[in-house]
């Protein structure tokens, strides 16, 4: 392109800069989704041949479900979401098919009571979700619009328990004809969108407006207009799980409110805070709620119901589990974890893990959920829109808190809660939820990537 410059000369306009086009990676997250597909085999044959000398006779048709499960999930990613993360789906298909390993491990241990087929059916339906959220929510902004139908949504799902009878000491699941759901898992990520949506809408004014509480300036209180309604919500949610005896989910929304409130608004005091909080209510429950009371006494003493010569309890044995397991395990389908009793299969399968797998395995599980999370994190910051930010963030930490509440719990670390590791324990309700966050992570990932694409439709 030619300009007039001075008087007698022309000035040759630099040509526009090419667009840059973004690798698109589906590639690797195929040869990913092989490869975890194949370790799920093989642990899956393993167990088999240290059980009974030999392949076990389901192990084709476990490898071809979970193949074509992972198949189709990663063909709905290539079509709708071409540059989402590549980690996000193989780090899923590898947890799923571990924790059905685990599980169909346990069920030899307990021929009448198999879970390992109920659990594969409602990865099945996660996965299929999974698909569906991919397929259709094509942008994850158009989430922010049901900010209030999502919070009214979840607060139903909480309270819906309270009118079924109580499981294990917790009003936590809807038991009818034999079929149980538990409601709290879908309210945590309704709660996600929740506080995304009304945090990214009033974060200005959580950050810069206020007074200021004595005379340190990181604790700037909002005004009640602004503060009120979400910190209603988060205490009646609270209450309700209170209610319901669920200390692990009633952990894992304050600890939300917490972090998506930091990110929000910027101010490291809201952390003191959350936490001062957290110590108050935990020493609160931990005397006045006998169910939790217990918990706590098992944690300081795991060891007095030995002394006292009743036996050793779950946490105990639990710990015995990790202590056999050592540097490398004993290989899978060679340990004694079933000794734990009804929750081997679900709050402690990470005992299992650890015996059968080690401390190198243990690490390793450990690792794909941290660069799970980190994954959701990193593609939170690379967004523009603050809605998609903390949303990002917040069902990412949904998963870390999680992990480390049930961890924490199993090894003696905290108090133990009840609650499920995501896609390694058996419950249906748990594992959808999962895939359905993965899902949301994957169109968030997707949005943060295509926005530098030059080559992008916009």
């Amino acid at each position: 392109m030619m300009q007039r410059g001075m008087p007698g000369t022309t000035v040759t306009a630099a040509p526009p800069a090419p667009a840059v086009r973004l690798p698109r990676r589906r590639g690797i997250e195929f040869t990913l989704i092989v490869l975890a597909v194949l370790l799920c085999v093989y642990g899956y044959c393993a167990v088999g041949f240290a059980k009974n000398g030999t392949v076990p006779p389901g192990a084709a048709g476990y490898g071809a479900g979970l193949g074509v499960l992972a198949l189709l999930a990663h063909l709905a990613v290539r079509l709708r979401a071409p540059y989402a993360d590549p980690l996000l789906l193989p780090i899923a298909v590898l947890l799923n098919g571990l924790g059905l390993v685990l599980i169909y491990r346990l069920d030899l241990e307990t021929p009448g009571d198999r879970a390992a087929p109920i659990q594969l059916i409602w990865s099945t339906l996660g996965v299929a979700l999974f698909i569906v959220a991919v397929l259709v929510l094509r942008d994850h902004r158009v989430l922010q619009r049901y900010t209030y139908v999502s919070v009214v949504t979840a607060l139903a799902l909480l309270i819906l328990p309270i009118l079924f009878p109580a499981v294990n000491g917790a009003r936590i699941w809807i038991r009818i004809a034999g079929f149980s759901i538990q409601p709290g898992e879908f309210a945590k990520v309704l709660l996600a969108v929740f506080y995304a949506g009304y945090l990214a809408a009033n974060r200005n004014a959580l950050a810069y407006t206020g007074r200021q509480i004595w005379k340190f300036k990181r604790l700037q209180l909002p005004t009640g207009r602004v503060l009120g309604p979400i910190v209603a919500i988060w205490l009646l949610s609270v209450l309700v799980l209170v209610l319901e005896r669920d200390l692990g989910t009633s952990l894992l929304f304050f600890g939300l409110f917490v972090i998506l409130l930091y990110v929000a608004t910027g101010r490291t005091g809201w952390i003191a805070v959350g936490l001062l909080l957290a110590c108050v209510g935990a020493v609160a429950v931990g005397w006045l709620e006998p169910h939790v009371h217990s918990r706590v006494q098992d944690w300081l003493h795991p060891f007095a119901s030995i002394e006292a010569g009743q036996g050793p309890n779950q946490l105990a044995q639990s710990l015995f589990a990790f202590a056999a397991g050592g540097m490398l395990g004993t290989g899978l389908g060679l340990g004694h974890s079933i000794l734990i009793g009804f929750a081997a299969k679900s709050d402690f399968i990470l005992a299992t893990a650890g015996e059968e797998l080690g401390l190198v395995g243990l690490s390793a599980i450990f690792l794909l959920y941290a660069l799970l999370v980190e994954r959701g994190h990193r593609a939170g910051l690379a967004l523009r829109d603050p809605f998609g930010r903390l949303l990002a963030i917040g069902l990412a930490s949904i998963m870390a808190l999680q992990v480390f509440v049930i961890a924490g719990g199993v090894t003696g670390l905290i108090p133990l809660t009840g609650m499920a590791m995501p896609f390694l324990a058996q419950g249906g309700s748990s594992v959808v939820t999962n895939w359905i966050i993965v899902a949301l992570l994957i169109r968030i990932s997707d949005s943060a990537r295509s926005q530098y694409d030059g080559t992008a439709a916009p």
